[in-house]
């Protein structure tokens, strides 16, 4: 018998100890599930609107934006009046009545489309705060309705945007298009590993010294030649710039400078002068009895040419006629012949006769 008593006083400790820590879990899972602490003392306020936009039971429930309560009952208030269809039941922290004035006024908002909907109450400025079960205005949801609506546009404007990425992934995975044929096409990359063979060709005799690049870029002559070209530019800029040879004193020179604007000004005077119509320049260019008589001289030189060509008069004749030309040929040919034989035998020309009667 003691034994048999043994055991039950064991099974009675196991149920006890079972039944415990039954008793312990579902607390904790009370405590670790519930959005409001047992010590906390809570009270019923109301709000009344015209659409409850979807807002569910447990809702979150905020003072400018801090979490003071929940949603306990969404549910239709039976009144005629179209803003006040459905009243919506909240459960606040007593402590935080005092923080809630009359005027505050109590909206449906969300963190973003897709996001929870809760109660936000704006806090107002009455001195007088709201009861436990007292009722607080609400703003009309035709806002959280157009924010609804533009965000099923939105979604819209998403999967259009979605269809034709999806449009233009499939072509490129089917080749076509530049991207797809860069991506696809065999031949192209083997050009494009061609290219990419003779690109490293090219760098690595560049990289040798091979080439007109290649010795300009490893060649040390060349580079001591540009180094001294270089070297001689800028000492002919100093030079320049220290007033020496003809390019220097023009450069540096005050003198020179205002020498050459003297003459610089006295050219654009002698120019105006000369469009003035000033000195024999001036007059052959703008006087009009001076070119008349140009044009006379000229035409009468002209017909003087054509008269010569014409073989008109002594000039003309020895210009056109070949007798002519032939007689003095012949007679400058004698003379020659003549002065030749007096250089030859003066005395045969010089000789004088005496005689005496």
């Amino acid at each position: 018998m003691p034994a048999a008593k043994k055991v039950r006083w064991a099974q009675l400790r196991v149920g006890v100890m079972a039944t415990a820590a039954m008793v312990i879990l579902g607390v904790l899972i009370w405590l670790f599930t519930s959005q409001k602490p047992i010590w906390q003392s809570h009270a019923t306020i109301y709000t009344y609107m015209r659409d409850s936009a979807a807002l569910a039971k447990g809702a979150p429930v905020r003072l400018n934006g801090i979490l003071i309560g929940q949603v306990t009952a969404t549910e239709l208030s039976g009144l005629r009046d179209p803003n006040k269809v459905v009243r919506v039941v909240m459960e606040v922290q007593r402590d935080r009545l005092n923080d809630i004035p009359i005027d505050s006024m109590a909206e449906i908002s969300a963190e973003n489309v897709l996001g929870t909907k809760y109660i936000n109450i704006m806090q107002g400025t009455n001195p007088e705060k709201i009861q436990p079960g007292g009722e607080l205005p609400s703003v009309p949801t035709a806002e959280i309705e157009d924010l609804v609506r533009k965000g099923f546009g939105l979604f819209d404007s998403a999967q259009a945007i979605l269809n034709r990425v999806d449009k233009i992934v499939s072509q490129v995975e089917a080749g076509e298009g530049n991207v797809g044929k860069f991506l696809s096409d065999e031949k192209f990359y083997r050009e494009l590993v061609a290219t990419v063979t003779e690109l490293r060709k090219l760098t690595t005799t560049i990289g040798s010294g091979h080439g007109t690049l290649g010795k300009l870029l490893a060649d040390e002559t060349l580079y001591n030649e540009t180094s001294a070209t270089v070297k001689r530019l800028n000492e002919l800029l100093a030079g320049l710039q220290k007033g020496e040879g003809t390019a220097g004193q023009f450069l540096q020179n005050p003198a020179l400078y205002n020498e050459a604007r003297a003459s610089v000004a006295e050219l654009r005077t002698l120019i105006a002068g000369l469009n003035a119509g000033q000195g024999t320049a001036g007059k052959l260019l703008k006087d009009e009895a001076a070119y008349q008589q140009i044009q006379t001289v000229l035409a009468k030189l002209n017909n003087t040419l054509d008269r010569l060509n014409a073989g008109q008069g002594t000039l003309g004749q020895l210009i056109v006629n070949p007798e002519l030309y032939t007689s003095i040929q012949g007679l400058t040919t004698e003379l020659q012949a003549l002065v030749r034989d007096v250089r030859q035998n003066p005395k045969k020309y010089l000789s004088i006769k005496l005689g005496l009667f």
